[in-house]
């Protein structure tokens, strides 16, 4: 697989994780690097953010993925770093966990293992998640005397409800792949000798459609999340008004009469 980095990012040490961009697949990974359980630090947490961003407006890239080397994706965050943080750096933790959401671009994010704490979190805020056979998802902080305090609580809760929600956080307790994708905690599962194969072809699947009607789905289905209905119904008419003038649609439309594969150019 060809692989680079970012010109923004190029020569860059990260604190946990490296970066590679694949042209060819039209990809960028964030691959979280640090020993068995890939714990992840405070300063980690601000750089993640920083080449989310980057990668965001690498015009080489279709698709962002996060993913892990080892058996576990993480464990969570670095326990004592969060004593010796200051309360405004604390309290406002969910901001840079939140950049797989704002990012433009679809992110896929491939877990397996521990996938606890922020670890979790971070996942949440991902487009995609493909769980491994042998993932464990957790949010554990009650047992440290804590909460959630990346989004966790709230991500979740908007896609199990709150009865469950509580089960999970009040009780610190361990979802299983197989829950998690009864739940919609999980976009997929798949066995573990099989999950970068699964993330490959999603990425493939999503480079197939235009650029410019994708990025315009994620951000309107965020911003609707929480509208009422009616009004998500006007913005949804707004954005497909929009699309209307795009070359893409013409093309989309024109490929579709004559029966042949549509050139998305982004525009």
């Amino acid at each position: 697989m060809p692989n680079d980095t970012t010109q923004d990012l190029h020569g860059q040490a990260f604190d946990g994780f490296t970066v590679e961009v694949d042209t060819e697949q039209q990809r960028g990974d964030i691959i979280l690097d640090r020993g068995d359980m890939n714990t992840i630090s405070i300063e980690q947490r601000d750089e993640l953010r920083t080449v989310f961003e980057t990668l965001d407006r690498d015009d080489r890239v279709r698709v962002i993925v996060l993913r892990a080397v080892g058996k576990n994706f993480s464990s969570g965050g670095f326990i004592r770093g969060f004593l010796e943080a200051s309360p405004e750096l604390v309290s406002n933790l969910a901001e840079n966990i939140a950049a797989p959401a704002r990012c433009d671009k679809p992110v896929i994010v491939a877990n397996r293992g521990y996938c606890f704490g922020v670890g979790f979190e971070i996942s949440l805020a991902c487009d995609f998640r493909i769980a491994s056979e042998t993932v464990k998802y957790s949010l554990p902080e009650q047992k440290l005397g804590q909460i959630p305090g990346s989004g966790g609580s709230a991500r979740l809760q908007k896609i199990v409800g709150i009865t469950r929600t509580k089960d999970i956080v009040m009780r610190s307790k361990r979802i299983s792949a197989e829950q998690a994708l009864d739940w919609g905690i999980a976009t997929e599962m798949v066995p573990d000798d099989q999950l970068e194969a699964a993330t490959d072809a999603l990425v493939a699947e999503l480079c197939t459609f235009a650029p410019l009607a994708q990025r315009t789905a994620k951000r309107l289905l965020n911003e609707t999340e929480d509208a009422l209905l009616t009004t998500a119904i006007q913005l949804e008419g707004h954005s497909y008004s929009r699309l209307r003038q795009s070359d893409d649609f013409r093309e989309g439309v024109e490929a579709f009469h004559e029966k042949r594969k549509p050139e998305f150019k982004g525009s």
